[in-house]
């Protein structure tokens, strides 16, 4: 067997794997795209493995370890896809940016009021305990 046929196969699979991971907007089919890559991967492990004809067989010992990873990935990644697509709405990669919630922000108060008219924003603890009295 030649090293080139698999060789240009898997090229073609990681270009393939590559284009995805750059060009989706979907969350899924980026983590699609990434299994393509490593199953790119591990055919050249696998062509190699067989070229060389190593007797420890390294590249499919190799490609197993891949393999297992690839599913720890995969099973972790849907599983936050979807914790996402549950808060969010969306699985779209551009949207997701801002996915830390910001400490000082105070979830109470409207962002776009402003702080000096609100009704609460001059009352000391004091002031609450005078208008509890009353």
């Amino acid at each position: 067997m030649h090293l080139a046929y698999p060789a240009v196969l898997a090229a073609l699979l990681f270009c393939t794997g590559l284009y995805g991971v750059l060009a989706r907007r979907n969350a899924i089919l980026v983590l699609m795209s990434v299994e393509l890559m490593l199953n790119a991967v591990n055919l050249n492990l696998v062509a190699f493995d067989v070229w060389l004809r190593d007797t420890l067989h390294a590249g499919q010992a190799l490609t197993l370890f891949t393999i297992a990873v690839a599913a720890a990935e995969i099973g972790i990644g849907l599983a936050i896809v979807l914790m996402v697509h549950r808060n969010r709405g969306t699985s779209d990669v551009d949207r997701l940016r801002d996915t830390a919630e910001h400490p000082h922000e105070d979830p109470d108060t409207d962002p776009h009021e402003d702080p000096d008219t609100a009704p609460h924003a001059h009352a000391g603890p004091h002031d609450e305990k005078a208008e509890a009295a009353a």
